[in-house]
Formats: C-alpha cells, sequence, structure tokens
C-alpha cells in the first residue's frame, strides 16, 4: 500500500473527543514500549509521525493517525508500565476499555507481543479479551530484527503454544527490517476491503 498523507489527529481520553467521520480504525495494544510508535512509523514510512520514547509508558491517550482519509491507525496506551500511579492507571484502563467496548468503526485489532520474551499475564489476559470481542485481529511478534532470521518461525510457533493459538495469526514483525511489512499490509488490506 502507498501512503502519501499520514497525519497525526487527535489525542483523546473520552468518546466526545473521538473523530466523528466513521473510517475505519485499526487499533494498536500491547504492553509498554512493545512498539506500537514504531510499528506506525514504518508502515507509513515515516521517521516520526508517531513519536517513539525510550521511556515506557508514554502514551496515556488514545491516539488517532489519519492515514490518507481512508483509515486510522488508533494507538493505545500500553499496559503493563508499573511507574505510573494507580489512580492514573485506573482511569487510562478505564477509558481504554471504554473505546474498545464501545466503538463501532474498529476494523481489525493488531496485538503487538515482543517475540524475545514469553507472553506475559497481562500478554495473556489482552488476548482473551480480544477473543472475546469477536472483532478480527493479528497477533504481531515484534522485534524480530533481535534474533536471527532463522530462528524467527521456532520463536513464532512458541508464541503460539504460549498463547494457545492453534491456527495461524501470528506474524513476525520489524520496524528495523522492513521485509515484515507488505505481509502485514496484505492482512490489513484484505480486512478493509471486507
Amino acid at each position: 500500500m502507498i501512503i502519501k498523507n499520514p497525519k497525526f489527529e487527535i489525542s483523546a481520553v473520552n468518546s466526545k473527543q473521538y473523530p466523528t467521520n466513521e473510517l475505519p480504525e485499526i487499533v494498536l495494544v500491547g504492553k509498554s514500549n512493545v512498539g506500537k510508535s514504531s510499528f506506525i512509523n514504518t508502515m507509513v514510512n515515516r521517521k516520526s509521525l508517531a513519536r517513539t520514547s525510550s521511556e515506557p509508558g508514554k502514551t496515556r491517550q488514545i491516539n488517532f493517525y489519519n492515514i490518507d482519509n481512508s483509515f486510522y491507525f488508533v494507538d493505545l496506551p500500553g499496559y503493563g508500565y508499573s511507574k505510573m500511579s494507580k489512580v492514573e492507571q485506573e482511569k487510562v484502563n478505564k477509558f481504554t476499555e471504554e473505546y474498545l467496548v464501545k466503538r463501532n468503526t474498529i476494523s481489525l485489532i493488531i496485538f503487538l507481543i515482543d517475540i524475545r520474551h514469553k507472553p506475559t499475564a497481562n500478554d495473556k489476559l489482552m488476548y482473551n479479551y480480544i477473543k472475546k470481542s469477536n472483532l478480527p485481529f493479528i497477533v504481531l511478534a515484534n522485534k524480530a530484527d533481535k534474533i536471527a532470521p532463522t530462528k524467527v518461525d521456532d520463536y513464532v510457533n512458541e508464541m503460539k503454544k504460549d498463547l494457545g493459538i492453534s491456527f495461524s495469526i501470528i506474524l513476525p514483525f520489524s520496524s528495523e527490517r522492513k521485509i515484515y511489512s507488505d505481509t502485514v499490509w496484505e492482512n490489513i488490506e484484505k480486512l478493509l476491503t471486507k
């Protein structure tokens, strides 16, 4: 897919602030620092459309990126960041869950997990939540550049076992090695044209 004019549109913490143009939304979920912002930048071939940070937990709002007025990438706050206060964490969890439950323009959920580590208890909770939502989803085994190319399939298969996935919806991904982007775009385009 050729992206011509991606732009950041709005940060939101409640439904009154969401875009109202009914474009399909592709939602990115995953723990803090798993690489959601880097994923967006890689997919739209921009260096800094989505701000990346070496410090996890920076995204504390729902960020909407308008992709050529065709759809949105929606970056949800990451989970599992311990330095956020309990009150702040509860607030973030509340508006994140409200978005996932009530938003009717969600077309696809992309769930990013770090390929190098076994899925955490929070990852498993999120995966089960996504399954129950009955929305289309893809799991991305992110940061695939951090392991040897010959080992990627083994790690993906291990992740399938850990999450209890019996069908193939886990794709490797890397913002450094852009070789995986085309496969992800193919899956996105299939879902957007349904």
